[in-house]
């Protein structure tokens, strides 16, 4: 071939290409997927968190407590949350415990 037949057909790639990717960039541009993410929001409520009003709890508490359990950052049991406190220490539980699993509570 000679460079101006090898010109014209990399000018045509060039172009075909450039189209493509606008014809393209259009297509998604115009799809959406809103409807998608909003059934997925829909189909997966996020839980939502009560504090604990009961007379009984309530005398117990402070006022910082109080607060933090009204808004969401109160973590029961110690900095993990439950379970996540001191060690059991009842002679039941620690009659069927290794020592490896009494210094893991510990830790």
């Amino acid at each position: 071939m000679d460079r101006k037949r090898i010109l014209v057909f990399a000018s045509v790639v060039a172009a075909a290409m450039v189209f493509g990717g606008v014809l393209g960039a259009t297509v998604l541009a115009r799809s959406t997927l809103t409807p998608a993410n909003a059934a997925l929001a829909a189909a997966s409520p996020t839980p939502t968190f009560k504090s604990n009003e009961n007379a009984t709890h309530e005398a117990g508490e402070s006022a910082a407590q109080e607060t933090a359990e009204n808004n969401g950052t109160f973590r029961p049991g110690g900095p993990g949350g439950p379970g996540g406190g001191p060690s059991n220490e009842t002679s039941a539980h620690e009659a069927g415990e290794s020592a490896a699993q009494e210094a893991a509570e510990k830790t």
